[in-house]
């Protein structure tokens, strides 16, 4: 997808230049247009994952190909307002680690380049960039929850890329990220609710790009993943799971009705849920 090869753009690259704060290279970040009809809308998943349909004047564009930031020299990357918050006492570790990034990275995303503009495969590779980078933060960036969302919009855009190149693997690679969203996410929430490591310094939860569901929606994804991506051979720990994932969603029936942060489609889909794990349990236990 190089836009700049293309009539009809859906990028641009932004007036104002970064400065990666790991090895100080300059460069600008590409930006999603969004309007004149560039993105339609389509259904909403499972996993509040929202789906578009293609434009005949523009195709198919990928909007979470674009919200991370990554330095195209070291590959260093994060969501856009950390970039350059990137602890002092922490750089070291990001120039040492630049050369293992770039091999691990390459070997899920072969010939990825960032100093081309993004493509769904260069899209899906600066997910997992965000997710190993925020092993370079402290906790009072939140970086779990961060990783989380990260991991699973991943296992998103792989998704889509296991379309456009079945047979290859990409949806075994999919799962594998949405397993580790499923561990992040949970492990987010524990952290939070221990006082390790709060989520103040998210302010969108996502974990879309069109819509934030807030901390309501991060419960629900911690019960909705662990159900369909938590242990699963051993029937023990299976209905471990599953009741641990149902005392998660019943939690946002308890706090409250419908509202902005908590809209009707995520109770309806919590009811859903809640439901599946009901039958679920009852078949194991029968």
């Amino acid at each position: 997808m190089k836009t700049e090869e293309r009539e009809v753009k859906i990028s641009f690259q932004s007036k104002e230049s970064y400065v990666c704060p790991a090895c100080n290279a300059e460069f600008h970040r590409e930006e999603l247009l969004s309007g004149s009809g560039r993105l339609i809308a389509g259904d909403l998943t499972d996993e509040l994952h929202r789906l578009y349909e293609p434009s005949l004047k523009y195709g198919d564009i990928y909007p979470l190909a674009y919200p991370a930031t990554v330095c195209p020299e070291c590959w260093f990357a994060s969501m856009d307002k950390d970039f350059s918050d990137l602890p002092k006492a922490n750089m070291a570790k990001v120039i040492n680690d630049e050369e293992k990034r770039k091999k691990d990275t390459l070997l899920i995303f072969p010939g990825v380049d960032f100093h081309e503009n993004r493509s769904l495969i260069s899209g899906a590779a600066s997910l997992y960039l965000v997710v190993r980078c925020y092993d370079f933060f402290p906790k009072d960036f939140s970086p779990t929850i961060k990783q989380g969302i990260a991991a699973l919009r991943t296992g998103w855009l792989l998704d889509e890329i296991n379309k456009q190149y079945p047979g290859q693997h990409y949806d075994w690679v999919a799962t594998l990220f949405k397993k580790k969203a499923q561990f992040l996410y949970n492990d987010a929430i524990r952290r939070e609710q221990s006082g390790i490591e709060n989520l103040s310094a998210l302010k969108a939860f996502g974990p879309d790009t069109d819509k934030n569901y807030s901390y309501e929606g991060a419960l629900y994804l911690c019960a909705l993943l662990k159900s369909k991506y938590g242990p699963a051979s051993d029937t023990a720990q299976r209905i471990a799971s599953l009741e641990e994932a149902r005392r998660t969603v019943a939690k946002i029936f308890g706090m409250g009705k419908s509202s902005k942060s908590k809209p009707g489609s995520l109770l309806e889909s919590a009811k859903a849920l809640y439901a599946n794990i009901n039958k679920e349990l009852t078949e194991i236990n029968a």
